[in-house]
């Protein structure tokens, strides 16, 4: 009897080639010569079965990096021509190994945030008392800098989302607590307040004890006053609104929802977890009410299916969408 020969598992590619389809990845999306690096890459991919097999491998992901704001990649590809180059690609050699799990981490990597005084990863918090005394306490996937001198008390909020509980400074000259953004800056008049930057030109503020001086960068100032919140851009702060109690839940590590869409509510979720946390279009609309934990998503969403009509698909871990039952 003829007996079929085992079926071979095809073999992964060569970490060194991953690197070098991560390097052209870079290279072919945010280069300068685009002309002259299709060619060489032409030649790089040809040399064998194994370079095609590597880049098709970066290929299949490359639409991460289509979320990725040009400014920001051509910041990293910059980046990664310095010395420590050969570090970074080889990191990202290894994720085109992982993948699609490590993608999505590459994905949700804080870019502008690698060099931070402070960072938290996805679905960390973090609680610091500062050198004055004043309480700082960082949201999912945030970075901050300090720069406490002589004349000021300054936190950059890089990424993400801060509260700020001020402390009588105990310098014996007056120092300006300030939170810095690059839609301007938050000055503390003595206060509890969050500042989150919700994207690339909007940074939100809210307040919730006594007072801060607003002043956005190519505007002109306001005081907010506690139950207040506004956000704001470079050249205008928005309308004020009344802050919700539950605001600072998340320092808890709950979300409290009343009456919010669906939708939304998987979006604050998807803030504290890594990969893709998608809503079905169809239960969209739904109105949640209740507890859901920021602690643990996975616990929140079986929450949210045993109390509306949902199912939880989970392709993978990093895959996930909230689709009617």
């Amino acid at each position: 009897m003829n007996r079929q020969p085992p079926l071979q598992a095809h073999a992964a590619p060569d970490p060194a080639l991953l690197s070098e389809a991560a390097d052209w990845l870079l290279t072919l999306r945010y280069g300068d010569d685009a002309a002259r690096a299709q060619a060489n890459f032409e030649r790089w991919r040809q040399q064998s079965p194994a370079h095609g097999q590597a880049w098709a491998r970066a290929e299949a992901m490359l639409g991460v990096f289509a979320q990725v704001p040009p400014d920001i990649g051509k910041d990293t590809f910059q980046a990664l021509q310095r010395p420590s180059r050969r570090r970074g690609m080889g990191m990202l050699g290894a994720l085109l190994l992982a993948a699609p799990a490590g993608w999505l981490t590459w994905r949700h990597m804080p870019w502008r945030e690698w060099s931070a005084d402070v960072a938290t990863a996805t679905g960390e918090r973090r609680s610091m008392v500062l050198a004055d005394g004043s309480q700082l306490v960082l949201n999912t996937a945030s970075a901050v800098d300090i720069v406490f001198t002589a004349a000021e008390r300054r936190i950059r909020l890089q990424a993400g989302e801060i509260l700020v509980t001020t402390h009588a400074d105990p310098s014996p000259t007056y120092r300006p607590f300030v939170v810095q953004t690059p839609q301007g800056t938050v000055r503390a008049l003595g206060t509890r307040f969050s500042v989150r930057r919700l994207d690339d030109h909007t940074t939100r503020v809210a307040v919730i004890e006594q007072a801060v001086d607003l002043r956005p960068a190519d505007g002109a100032s306001r005081v907010l006053r506690a139950g207040t919140q506004a956000d704001f851009e470079a050249g205008r702060i928005g309308p004020e609104a009344a802050v919700e109690s539950s605001a600072t839940l998340w320092e808890q590590g709950m979300l409290l929802a009343r009456n919010m869409r669906l939708e939304d509510v998987v979006a604050e979720m998807g803030r504290y977890r890594s990969g893709v946390l998608r809503c079905h279009p169809a239960v969209a609309d739904l109105r949640v009410s209740g507890a859901v934990s920021l602690a643990d998503t996975d616990a929140g969403l079986a929450l949210l299916a045993r109390s509306l009509p949902l199912r939880i698909e989970q392709t993978t871990r990093y895959w996930v969408t909230v689709a009617p039952r």
